[in-house]
């Protein structure tokens, strides 16, 4: 019963919005550039970083206690590496195709602003369950993001969702063009700056000197 009380609800549901760790915290926007121009390779690059973050939050809070401050940096590296190895031999293995697509951005979560943002402000100092919480809602806010980037520059660039073309013949038969600045990487920051510009035009409190 005391898996989800008040306080592990708003560690897995306050990173969904009021603590984003992308359009709050101002963190892992790089992967915005790199893997939205479509929607799989977003959606499967959010669920990675997700089972990653969660599983390497419980593990250093399993042993954290046992880790010296002087080499906690490392330690945190090691399993993160780890953690990432695995998941991208299972992409290599299941989904060869879309692990092709993200290329070397997989192995790039290693170095994720949110990845050791997590372990070092959640996971060093709490229990694992409220650090799985963490890692889960932490990991679905960036994954969040970067789904809602990669619908719209797929769709209004490529006129398609999951490679799938969405957008009916006679529109374009009507004068439709795709938008080729869509899946130019500029736009996955424009578009981060608009959902920014809504989130905080709706949440009033986050504004600066509100």
């Amino acid at each position: 019963m005391g898996l989800f009380t008040g306080k592990n609800k708003e560690i897995l549901l306050g990173p969904l919005s009021r603590n984003n760790p992308v359009i709050i915290q101002m963190l892992g926007i790089c992967s915005a550039l790199a893997v939205t121009a479509k929607l799989e390779p977003a959606i499967v690059m959010a669920i990675s970083v997700t089972i990653v973050v969660a599983f390497a939050n419980v593990i250093i809070s399993l042993i954290r206690n046992t880790i010296p401050n002087r080499i906690r940096i490392i330690v945190q590296l090691v399993v993160v590496a780890a953690l990432v190895t695995v998941v991208s031999e299972v992409l290599k293995a299941f989904a060869f195709e879309v692990s092709k697509q993200l290329s070397v951005f997989i192995g790039l979560i290693i170095t994720n602003c949110i990845l050791m943002g997590r372990l070092e402000a959640f996971a060093l100092g709490n229990r694992p369950w409220a650090s799985f919480l963490d890692g889960i809602g932490n990991g679905l806010g960036y994954g969040i993001i970067l789904v809602v980037i990669a619908f719209f520059r797929e769709l209004l660039g490529s006129g398609t969702l999951f490679g799938f073309h969405v957008i009916p013949a006679f529109a374009y038969e009507a004068g439709y063009v795709n938008n080729g600045l869509m899946i130019m990487p500029p736009m996955a920051l424009i578009l981060c700056a608009v959902i920014i510009w809504v989130h905080r035009s709706r949440n009033k409190e986050l504004q600066e000197g509100g």
